[in-house]
């Protein structure tokens, strides 16, 4: 059986899940530390794994997909001293079966890639996948399965921060639904610019996208703050917290059938 241990480093968190075969059996979100080394991973997830209570030593394989490269030293060390082999990396040269249409390919980020493919392969028809991670992305494939571009925004995150940073009287919030637009007090006032401002945006991207295709356009949300902006948006059609881990599969196995 194969252990597959899936690693997505964004610029705040990573995502760590593993699959025992094509079951997705455990995952974690931690902080990104672009210098961590490869003995803290194995100290971290040692008692992560330890806490969901399988053997840590029993991961086969690994795939990393990262946007902030002086992170992948420590993984792949990590994965050559305790795995007993490097990892995949998602990068060029790597075969996605997307075929992607950017004017520059490796231009495009990695976990932009992962979650397009993993899209296509769940729903086979044309997407647009909003990802609200530190940015704010929208990728959009076509119904022959292509990448045909996307969007960049800033996230909701670094807008809160900087709010509180450069403006003098706004305190740090916490990212949460207010309840009303109209809101009566400066903490609530903020949350529904975040939160509401962010979810019009969405939609109205998403519309532009729509309105620029010619083919019907299904929305999936992902990303840590998914949850939060996804409900109170009008297009996003589903929400999946996981899809670039299930991406990471799925570019692990198409790989592995291309060495066989």
């Amino acid at each position: 059986m194969t252990t597959l241990l899936a690693v997505d480093v964004g610029n705040t968190n990573t995502v760590l899940g593993v699959f025992r075969d094509d079951e997705l059996a455990a995952h974690w979100r931690i902080q990104t530390v672009a210098q961590r080394t490869s003995d803290e991973y194995a100290v971290l997830l040692k008692t992560l794994f330890d806490l969901d209570g399988f053997p840590w030593k029993s991961i086969t394989a690994g795939i990393i997909s990262s946007v902030v490269p002086p992170t992948v030293f420590g993984i792949q060390q990590f994965f050559k001293r305790y795995t007993g082999g490097p990892a995949l990396v998602v990068g060029p040269g790597i075969k996605t079966g997307m075929p992607i249409l950017y004017e520059n390919p490796r231009e495009v980020g990695a976990d932009r890639i992962v979650n397009a493919v993993a899209a296509y392969e769940e729903y086979k028809t044309g997407c647009i996948v909003v990802d609200f991670g530190t940015a704010t992305t929208w990728d959009v494939v076509n119904p022959k399965g292509e990448y045909i571009g996307g969007v960049i925004a800033p996230g909701i995150q670094i807008s809160a921060e900087a709010l509180y940073e450069h403006a003098a009287k706004l305190p740090r919030v916490e990212l949460a639904r207010p309840g009303k637009i109209v809101a009566r007090n400066t903490i609530h006032s903020m949350q529904a610019g975040l939160v509401y401002g962010y979810a019009g945006m969405v939609d109205s991207i998403v519309n532009r996208i729509r309105a620029e295709v010619d083919w019907p356009a299904k929305c999936i949300a992902t990303g840590g703050l998914a949850p939060l902006i996804a409900t109170e948006t009008k297009t996003i059609e589903a929400t999946d917290d996981l899809l670039t881990l299930k991406g990471l599969k799925i570019l692990y196995h198409r790989n592995q059938a291309g060495q066989s």
